[in-house]
């Protein structure tokens, strides 16, 4: 199989799948953030929207990594 067939160990394919741990982490760290903001009793809206923002940009930047690693499939 050649190098753009989705499946070759590169790397950059490593550097795109310790990118997506990375941000898989973030992302979680993020959501408990926002859990624990809600949870403790006084709300700071404007940071809470800060972080739901931070972390939409997070989910988009994994899916396009997601999509980088994942081989084109035509049906």
């Amino acid at each position: 199989m050649g190098a753009d067939s989705g499946f070759d160990d590169s790397e950059e394919t490593r550097a795109l799948k310790r990118r997506l741990e990375e941000l898989r982490e973030k992302h979680r760290s993020l959501d408990e953030d926002i859990r624990a903001l809600l949870e403790g009793g006084v709300v700071d809206a404007l940071q809470i929207a800060r972080l739901k923002k931070e972390k939409l940009a997070l989910k988009d930047q994994m899916a396009w990594i997601e999509d980088q690693l994942m081989p084109d499939i035509i049906a």
